[in-house]
């Protein structure tokens, strides 16, 4: 399983001193994807997350802002589970306006898109020519209540849905993974697309 090594930092210390995680691809694509970067660190309470997405002006679709319209924009993801059979897991999908839709979910595919992340997550986002970039926080109170901190590690799934056209709520989607799943078609939601996240 891969791993992904952060360090505690204070967060007054730049991002640049951050562990950077550079190795996304296209699993289902026969092309090179944008490029896309993960930085995290923590601190005493939280870990503290940010994700680079480059490529042209970030395709969002807004109705209702109703969180479920993230679905249909581009975003990025991160997935947690408990246990290797994702009894239950937990997702964040995050789009380039800082909507959230976070849901609880059991394998396979059985969504609870009423549950809430217990705590504020802080996410704030920033558009620029050629990228994109959010941030956030992931309180250690909240992964500890959820049983997803074990021994300084913490498993997960780290994804972006790079949206290549937007016509109404038709949403045309490229996935990136960090961990190739190795499945016919793509698919984040099955154990073989996660990784560790481990605390040193």
């Amino acid at each position: 399983m891969k791993e992904f090594r952060i360090s505690k930092l204070t967060s007054e210390l730049s991002w640049n001193q951050a562990a950077t995680l550079k190795d996304f691809d296209y699993p289902w694509q026969n092309a090179t994807p944008p490029k896309t970067i993960f930085k995290a660190f923590y601190d005493e309470e939280c870990i503290h997350f940010k994700f680079i997405a480059y490529g042209p002006k970030p395709l969002v679709y807004v109705k209702t802002n109703h969180k479920i319209e993230v679905t249909k924009s581009e975003r990025v993801e991160i997935f947690f589970r408990s246990n290797d059979n994702m009894q239950p897991y937990y997702c964040l999908e995050m789009d380039p306006k800082g909507r959230v839709l976070d849901y609880r979910a059991d394998y396979y595919r059985k969504f609870d898109r009423q549950w809430q992340w217990p705590d504020k997550l802080h996410v704030k986002t920033k558009v620029f020519k050629e990228y994109y970039s959010l941030q956030g926080k992931l309180s250690f109170a909240t992964l500890a209540k959820l049983g997803l901190l074990q021994d300084n590690i913490i498993e997960i799934g780290l994804y972006r849905g790079h949206c290549l056209e937007l016509n109404g709520e038709n949403a045309t989607i490229n996935w990136i993974s960090w961990v190739d799943s190795k499945t016919s078609e793509p698919d984040f939601h099955v154990p073989s697309s996660f990784g560790k996240l481990v605390l040193k």
